[in-house]
């Protein structure tokens, strides 16, 4: 049965959506939703200080929150600060920080180079990780071979549909074709659809049996106990595993990607933005 992640940075849409649906899986994380979090927006006006150490300081203390509220074992996604310049130690360095944080964290790293540098570190060392701004098979094969051995569980990738959809191509497809190809090279790695825009994108990747689905509040919030449940009961269709040799080393693949790019800048951005302008 597919899994249901909020994707939100604000504790309070988390206690309203578990009263409003009877649950949640887990909940994911970015700079960009920590920034738009009520509390951190008091930064803008003056009304906090923040630094960028009072903005980390703000992450640690949402994840604390969420973890309080979700069930042992649910997993809360946190995301390294990370633009196209970070290299793979300084992801390593900062998500050793934030596992320490809250129990049952998958740290959040991009699609990079250095990103799947770190995620192979990080498995290897038995961290839980989930690779983001994925757009392309080559770049979910490129994690599965990074984290080879992981456990069930411990790696997610996250192809982001709607940001495929906004440049014409279907993210749902992409979910179909990277669920079929996982299947085909048994990969314990687990598809996180996420970049969800519509309730469309949530029949259509459950529909697929996606494993897991991290939707925004305003997509999550339309939806009933009931309606809920009537989707994860809905039949769901058999996958078709693909003939894929499974020899390559992650750096083999073609991991690039405009929307990674412009992805990884918009999240390094949105963090700087606080405490710039702060200091200004």
């Amino acid at each position: 049965m597919t899994k249901i992640y909020l994707d939100s940075g604000d504790p309070a849409e988390t206690k309203i959506i578990q009263d409003q649906i009877g649950f949640l899986d887990g909940q994911t994380t970015n700079p960009s939703l920590i920034v738009k979090n009520p509390e951190v927006q008091k930064c803008k006006t003056g009304e906090k200080e923040c630094s960028e150490s009072d903005l980390l300081h703000f992450y640690k203390d949402i994840v604390t929150d969420l973890r309080t509220q979700l069930d042992q074992g649910q997993s809360v996604s946190i995301e390294v600060y990370a633009d196209a310049n970070t290299t793979a130690q300084e992801m390593i360095t900062q998500g050793t920080e934030m596992n320490t944080w809250i129990p049952d964290a998958h740290i959040k790293l991009p699609i990079t180079a250095a990103g799947l540098e770190a995620a192979n570190h990080f498995v290897n060392n038995g961290v839980n990780v989930n690779m983001t701004l994925c757009f392309t098979v080559d770049q979910a094969l490129a994690v599965h071979a990074a984290t080879r051995g992981c456990a069930k569980g411990q790696v997610y990738v996250s192809p982001f549909i709607g940001r495929l959809d906004d440049i014409g191509e279907s993210g749902v497809d992409l979910i179909e074709n990277i669920l079929n190809v996982f299947t085909g090279v048994k990969s314990n790695v687990e598809v996180l659809a996420a970049s969800i825009r519509t309730k469309d994108h949530v029949i259509d990747t459950m529909a697929l049996g996606c494993d897991l689905l991290t939707i925004p509040y305003k997509v999550l919030s339309l939806y009933s106990k009931k309606e809920m449940q009537e989707l994860l009961h809905a039949e769901i269709v058999d996958r078709v595993p693909a003939e894929i040799s499974d020899d390559k080393e992650w750096n083999e693949y073609d991991i690039s990607h405009s929307l990674t790019n412009t992805g990884l800048s918009k999240f390094a951005q949105d963090w700087r933005s606080i405490f710039t302008t702060n200091n200004n």
